[in-house]
């Protein structure tokens, strides 16, 4: 049977049914979200539909309004239909997917699969998204046909943000359920999915739980603060900046504890589950909710905001005292050795090879526990070992899972010193190097406890990983900034690799290398990258340092280079495609547009920000921003430039950032045409494919295009504007000295009338203005204080 999934119905409207629904309007698919009717009704409001929906509407409403946002954008709440499980229960007689989603109670959940059962379309899929309850036991009592077509489909929370999705058969899901289900998690939901069997709390919260649990009582058991174990579990070991005791206030105190008790319960036959209930833990987090210190929401948890002289700081918690101290700054002399190594493997090797001191011990202890525990419990939750690493990762957002780290430290000696520690090392583990195997992964492939050999992991086509185009000696050329690489089928990869993918003159010396290649050796070409954000703009200091030492032909020199490379690739003869994820930001927003078309990652956050560090766009994101907002506005000669005019002018003043591609297009910086990817691993082979159809269409260069300038009637209006809000005392002199630049730029400056441009008339603008603005000391100090610190300064 061949599925499809256009409509989907959520029943549970709370934080998890609402971002759940609120992802796949995301994608495009309408959703009927449902909860129960508002409870305790006045007899007159019995029968009135508004009040009977109350509850569902307010909880959708906190959907709307929830931050981080759950919509990419406002209008894709249009999608989702709400209703009530008594009055609007026949709506779901035609979806294709039911999701359950209500509060954690069996005999909820199995009277609700008995209402679902008679009104379904045959065929319909039905999951649970519980965590805390065997989902083979929720279709208890169902028919046949249902229980095929049931399974559990964990997501995290927010969805939107986090990649994983757990995926539960029962022995009763039909085998095409499952394949269709892993197919469409992964390719249209763009989640990281993993299949895990039906245990408590299956792969990701079982194994995360334990372990935070023993990370957390040994800090508070050998006397760690707050702030120490913060600085030692975030990046240091490839873990998120929230690390530990962070992450637990965004998580919430009280959903943690929920999850402890209950695992707890649910595990009795673990030995390692008493770390769930360890003294200090309940001690201290007990006092803590009793005080109702959840974390973020009721602002203090381990951290709390404090004013200090109108400075905002975040305390930590004493755990001995329960009070809260100013923050300390945390110096470890094994910290700041590995501190600038970049790769996390010799990290964790070069740390735990440094002299004993507090980092050390935490670390060895905290991930030779992990290895004890992902090795006990995996043939449990997991039917591959990838599985857990995935789920970690995914997850958690971990830059590597248990196994993976294991295999970092090597396997053999980091097992001899697990158990010289009192550790288990597991059976299959020894069994494993008893054999000769002294890893978990070689080859692609990862070792199987079962069959007790390597079994190949999964290939998904749709990824395309750049380290294995370098191990393959697909390498063209490279410099310390770029690389070009043969993805094959003549296409070629333009990949940034410099710090924060900066630009700087060697990634623009690549690019017209990229070009030449592109002209006499390959069919067509793609700029991406592997790194979690596309481009984050100019490298800053690099032309700071320029403009203080009064390097101006360096300078030119360079701002031409961009201009002309951006150029030349939007109108190269042969298809360029940008790959775009992350954050693209400033000059990073420029090169995305420089291809024929685009492949972006839902999750892409564009924006030209250079107005906030004192400069204006020159890479031709001004002209850019003219030749797809005003152009098409000007086709029409009666029509009035300047609304859509000062809709420009404020996108770059303002440096306004989409954050989503819905976004990115309404503000010009994606086009309707371009390609869409939830899956962000996915972009690079999507937009290869892409480029070879253009190739296989015979698809020719965009063509040149002049553009509009409406001249120095518009520019007056919109400096006049700029005046109104110095006045105001809304911006500065150096705010209006930047402003009216940008004004001059995008109405053409001192023409007389509108007229059609040159291109290049307008890049000369750009460049003219951005080298004016560098010799400002006032742009000067934003540019340092924005290294420095990250913010933007008003000066």
């Amino acid at each position: 049977m061949t599925f499809r999934i256009d409509k989907v119905a959520i029943i549970g409207a709370g934080t998890m049914g609402g971002g759940i629904a609120a992802h796949l309007a995301n994608i495009g698919i309408p959703v009927v979200l449902l909860d129960i009717p508002t409870p305790n009704l006045s007899e007159a409001e019995q029968n009135n539909p508004q009040a009977r929906n109350r509850l569902v509407n307010s909880l959708y409403d906190r959907m709307v309004k929830a931050k981080p946002a759950n919509l990419g954008r406002a209008d894709r709440a249009d999608l989702i239909t709400v209703g009530n499980t008594e009055d609007d229960f026949d709506k779901l007689a035609d979806v294709d997917w039911i999701i359950e989603v209500i509060i954690e109670r069996l005999d909820l959940k199995q009277a609700l699969m008995e209402r679902l059962e008679a009104v379904r379309k045959p065929g319909s899929i039905i999951s649970s998204n519980t965590s805390g309850i065997p989902i083979n036991e929720i279709a208890n009592g169902r028919s046949p046909e249902f229980k095929a077509h049931f399974l559990g489909t964990h997501f995290f929370n927010p969805p939107r943000y986090l990649k994983l999705l757990e995926i539960i058969p029962t022995p009763d899901t039909a085998p095409e359920v499952l394949d269709f289900m892993v197919a469409f998690g992964r390719d249209v939901l763009g989640k990281g999915v993993v299949v895990c069997k039906d245990t408590p709390n299956f792969i990701g919260n079982r194994f995360f739980a334990v372990a935070a649990s023993y990370g957390i009582e040994y800090a508070l058991d050998n006397g760690y603060t707050i702030s120490e174990i913060d600085a030692i579990t975030g990046p240091l070991i490839g873990r998120p900046k929230t690390a530990t005791f962070r992450l637990m206030d965004l998580v919430g105190l009280d959903v943690m504890g929920h999850v402890n008790r209950n695992l707890y319960e649910a595990v009795a036959h673990d030995p390692y589950r008493d770390i769930l209930k360890a003294e200090k833990i309940s001690a201290v987090m007990g006092q803590m909710l009793d005080n109702k210190w959840l974390g973020n929401k009721t602002d203090q948890g381990f951290y709390k905001k404090v004013s200090v002289n109108g400075q905002r700081e975040f305390w930590t918690l004493n755990p001995e005292t329960m009070e809260y101290e100013a923050p300390e700054k945390v110096r470890i002399p094994s910290v700041g050795a590995v501190r600038k190594v970049e790769e996390l493997g010799p990290r964790l090797r070069q740390l735990l090879a440094q002299p004993e001191d507090k980092a050390v011990t935490y670390v060895r202890d905290l991930l030779y526990y992990g290895f004890a525990y992902a090795a006990h419990v995996a043939p449990e939750i997991a039917y591959k070992l990838s599985d857990v690493d995935d789920a970690m990762r995914w997850g958690f957002s971990h830059e590597a899972g248990p196994f993976e780290i294991w295999d970092m430290l090597g396997v053999a000696e980091t097992a001899v010193q697990m158990e010289a520690a009192g550790l288990e090392v597991a059976d299959w583990v020894k069994t494993m190097l008893a054999a000769g195997h002294t890893s978990f992964y070689q080859n692609g492939a990862c070792y199987d406890w079962e069959s007790q050999s390597y079994q190949s992991l999964a290939v998904d086509k749709n990824i395309i990983v750049i380290p294995d185009l370098y191990a393959a000696g697909k390498e063209v050329a490279r410099n310390s900034s770029a690389s070009l690489l043969d993805m094959g089928d003549g296409v070629l990869l333009y990949e940034f690799h410099a710090k924060m993918n900066a630009i700087d003159d060697q990634i623009i010396a690549m690019g017209h290398q990229a070009l030449a290649k592109l002209d006499k050796e390959f069919d067509a070409l793609v700029i991406g990258n592997g790194a979690e954000n596309f481009c984050v703009g100019a490298n800053l200091f690099a032309v700071g340092v320029a403009a203080a030492s009064g390097m101006w032909d360096q300078l030119t020199q360079m701002i031409k280079g961009l201009q002309s490379l951006t150029f030349a690739l939007q109108h190269a003869p042969k298809p360029v495609v940008t790959a775009v994820q992350g954050m693209a930001l400033g000059g990073g927003v420029e090169m995305a547009m420089a291809g024929w078309e685009t492949v972006a990652a839902h999750e892409s956050y564009m924006g030209l920000v250079e107005f906030g560090v004192g400069l204006i766009p020159a890479g031709g994101g001004c002209k850019e921003t003219l030749r797809r907002k005003i152009n098409p506005a000007m086709q029409n000669p009666h029509a009035d430039v300047l609304p859509v005019l000062q809709e420009a002018f404020e996108q770059i003043a303002l440096a306004k950032v989409g954050t989503s591609v819905w976004e990115n297009r309404d503000l010009g910086y994606i086009r309707r045409s371009d390609t869409v990817v939830m899956n962000p691993d996915h972009r690079l082979a999507k937009a290869k494919q892409r480029a070879l159809q253009l190739v296989a269409a015979g698809a020719r260069p965009p063509e040149v295009e002049k553009i509009y300038a409406a001249g120095r009637d518009a520019m007056a209006a919109l400096k006049l504007g700029v005046q109104s809000l110095v006045w105001g005392g809304y911006a500065s002199e150096h705010d209006q000295l930047i402003a009216n630049k940008l004004a001059g730029i995008l109405t053409g400056g001192d023409l007389s009338a509108p007229a059609w441009v040159d291109p290049w008339y307008i890049l000369d603008l750009e460049r003219e203005a951005f080298l004016s603005l560098l010799g400002e000391q006032k742009t000067r100090d934003r540019m340092t204080h924005m290294l420095q610190t990250g913010k933007p300064l008003r000066n």
